[in-house]
This record gives C-alpha cells, structure tokens and sequence, in this order.
C-alpha cells in the first residue's frame, strides 16, 4: 500500500486556524489588504498578470518554483496547506507526484500557491517559512529566510515587479 502524500487536518484545523490568525494577525477581508501582517523577511508579488498568460505558463513555472522550494526544505517532513474556509492538509512534498502528472500512487498537491478564490497558505509546521496567497489582491507573500533563499529568483523572473518587502511597500 502506498503511502499516502497527504491527509485531512480534521481534528486539528481549529487550533492551527486559531495559531495562524494569532501569530499573522489574519484579517479576512475584500478590501483590507494585507490580510496579514507580513513577517520579515518576506516578498509579496503581485500575480495580476498570469490571468493573461495565454496557456498559464507562469502560473505552472511559479508553482512549481513554490512547490520546489518547499520539497527542499521539508525533505521528508510535512507542511500545512490551508484554504480558508474549506478542507485543510498535512502535506509530505516528498510524495507528492511532479507537477501536473499524478502517477499512480502519487497525487498531486491538493492546493496551489496562486489563490484561485480563496486564500491558499503553505506553512511549515512550526510556522517559520510558508506562503500567503491573498485572492482578492491576486497576490503572493512568501515568507522565511530559507524559502525566499530557495524561491525568491525564480519568482522575481517569473512574475515581475516585487509589490512589498517585510510587509513594506516597495517603491516602483
């Protein structure tokens, strides 16, 4: 029997909810933005413009550039994957199928960076390093020295224009 790559939070998604709106002062909101108080350090981009990539290849390139950065840190650990509102994941990157191929005993991720309606957060189980994908600023934090080591490049090429910097904005 394989094992599985991921699995429901169930019993455990109100505390880390409750951890996360505590320890990122979340703020849900359409028109409150950031949702979250950016840690430091962290890199937020806007993803406004991958809605007009014909044939997403952007959004394919970012998530695998996120998925990536993830796997490498956690070996063979685990992350969280919340979407707000809807079923919540641990996450073992390490068995999870490549990229838009699910072999036969490896799914695919049940979440991806770009936050596709809801937001979508990657956190490592302590908390230390993640992502934020906020749906109605069509945007992306990334958080944590290790994964902005990891990610940040890649994410500069593939999505432009850096929008905030430890929460701060950046000058254009």
């Amino acid at each position: 029997m394989a094992t599985k790559a991921y699995r429901e939070l169930s019993g455990d998604e109100a505390a880390v909810w409750d951890r996360f709106y505590a320890t990122f002062d979340f703020r849900p909101s359409m028109r409150r933005l950031p949702a979250i108080t950016e840690p430091t350090p962290s890199v937020t981009w806007s993803l406004s413009g991958i809605e007009d990539d014909p044939g997403y290849t952007r959004l394919d390139r970012m998530t695998e550039v996120v998925h990536a950065g993830l796997t490498a840190l956690v070996g063979t650990g685990s992350i969280l994957c919340l979407d707000w509102q809807h079923p919540c994941y641990w996450v073992w990157p390490s068995l999870v199928g490549p990229e838009n191929i699910d072999p036969p005993g490896q799914p695919g991720w049940p979440l991806s960076p770009y936050p596709d309606g809801d937001y979508f957060i990657y956190l490592a189980e302590e908390f230390r390093f993640g992502t934020f994908g906020h749906p109605w600023e069509l945007s992306l934090c990334v958080f944590g020295g290790d994964l902005l080591d990891l990610v940040e490049a890649d994410l500069n090429e593939v999505l432009g224009q850096v929008m905030r910097r430890d929460g701060r904005q950046v000058p254009v």
